[in-house]
C-alpha cells in the first residue's frame, strides 16, 4: 500500500461524498495505490451512516467511530494505528483541502522530504483567524527552529516512520513537523490550493490561539529538554536560587553594619528584599528539587528509542531492535 489517506470527521456528512470522489480522482492522476481512513470523532449528524456506505461500496474506504469527541489529534492517532500505507497523509474533511495534491506531496517525498507540510499561500479564510496564524507560525519558527510558514495548515504528509516514533495528544497535531524534526526527519512543505468552505462551520475558536500558544510552550520543553528537564529546570533553580541568595546577602551586610559598626539603616525586617531574597531563594530550590526528579523520570520510565533515531541500517549489523 502506498498512501493511507486520514480523514477525523466531525459532523461532515455533506462532504464527505464529494471528498471521496475528489480523493478518487487525485489517485487516480498518479496511478497511486491508497486507501482512505475516515474517522468519526463523535458526530452527531448522519456522518457516520455515510462512511458506511462509503465503505460499503468502495473497498479502499474504512471507518472507525468514536463513542464521542476526543479531539483530532485522537482521532488522527486511532487512523495513524490503522493504516497500512507506506506513506500516511492527513486531510481535513470540510472540502478547503484539495486531493488534487497527493501526487505533488508524493513527489516532494520522492526528493527525499520525511514530512511535507502543507501551505496555505492564499488562504481563504477572515482576517480575525489569518493574522493571528501569521503571528502563530513565526512564534513556532523563532522558538523551535522549525520555520514553516503554516504549522496548521490540515494537509499534511509524512512518511510511516515518522508515525512511529512520535506520540501526539491533545493538540500536538499542529506541530507534527517540529516533532519530527526534533527526531532528526527532514522537512519540507508545499504551496497548495485553499478553496472556500463549503458546507458546515469551523470547529475552531479564540480559544484556539491560547491552546496553542500553551501546547508550543510544551513541545519546545519536549523537544528542547524532554531527555534533559534538569538542563531547563536546574538552570532555572539555580537562577533563582542566586539571585535570592545576593538580596540575603546584601542584607547581612546592612545588618553588620547596623549592629557592629553603629551605622545608621532601616531594619532588615521592614525591607522588601527581605521578602524577594527569600521567595527566590525557596522557588529556587524548588524548582532545583523538580528538575532531579524529572531526571529520576526520565532514567527509570524512558527507552532507549527515545534518545536516537534510526535512519537505515547495513545488513550485517548487530544492533537490532529489541522490540523487533
Amino acid at each position: 500500500m502506498r498512501l493511507s489517506i486520514i480523514v477525523p470527521v466531525l459532523n461532515e456528512a455533506e462532504s464527505l461524498p464529494t471528498l471521496h470522489r475528489e480523493i478518487l480522482s487525485g489517485c487516480a492522476e498518479g496511478n497511486i495505490e491508497f486507501e482512505i481512513l475516515f474517522i468519526d470523532d463523535g458526530s452527531t449528524d448522519t456522518s457516520w451512516a455515510t462512511i458506511t456506505q462509503l465503505a460499503a461500496n468502495d473497498s479502499r474506504v474504512s471507518g472507525i467511530r468514536f463513542r464521542r469527541n476526543f479531539g483530532k489529534a485522537a482521532a488522527l492517532t486511532a487512523g495513524m494505528r490503522a493504516a497500512r500505507g507506506q506513506v500516511l497523509m492527513m486531510m481535513d474533511a470540510d472540502l478547503q483541502d484539495d486531493p488534487a495534491e497527493i501526487p505533488a506531496f508524493l513527489a516532494k517525498l520522492d526528493e527525499g522530504a520525511d514530512v511535507v507540510n502543507g501551505w496555505k499561500q492564499r488562504r481563504l479564510d477572515p482576517w480575525h483567524k489569518v493574522y493571528p496564524s501569521k503571528v502563530f507560525n513565526g512564534m513556532v519558527g523563532w522558538l523551535t527552529g522549525v520555520r514553516l510558514h503554516d504549522h496548521n495548515c490540515g494537509l499534511k504528509a509524512f512518511r510511516r516512520e515518522v508515525a512511529e516514533e512520535i506520540r501526539i495528544y491533545g493538540e500536538l497535531h499542529r506541530f507534527i513537523p517540529v516533532l519530527a524534526h526534533a527526531r532528526g526527519f527532514r522537512i519540507s512543505e508545499l504551496a497548495v490550493h485553499h478553496r472556500p468552505r463549503q458546507h458546515g462551520h469551523s470547529k475552531y475558536g479564540i480559544r484556539r490561539f491560547l491552546r496553542g500558544f500553551l501546547d508550543l510552550l510544551t513541545v519546545k520543553f519536549l523537544t528542547g529538554f524532554g531527555q534533559r528537564p534538569q538542563h531547563m529546570l536546574g538552570a532555572i533553580g539555580l537562577g533563582l536560587f542566586a539571585i535570592g541568595g545576593l538580596g540575603l546577602a546584601a542584607l547581612a551586610v546592612l545588618w553588620i553594619l547596623t549592629n557592629v559598626f553603629g551605622q545608621d539603616h532601616a531594619p532588615i525586617g521592614s525591607r522588601p528584599l527581605l521578602a524577594y531574597s527569600v521567595a527566590a531563594t525557596l522557588l529556587g530550590a524548588q524548582a532545583f528539587s523538580l528538575g532531579l526528579l524529572a531526571e529520576l523520570l526520565v532514567a527509570y520510565t524512558g527507552r532507549d528509542q527515545d534518545t536516537f533515531s534510526v535512519r537505515e541500517r547495513t545488513r550485517n549489523t548487530t544492533d537490532v531492535d529489541r522490540e523487533a
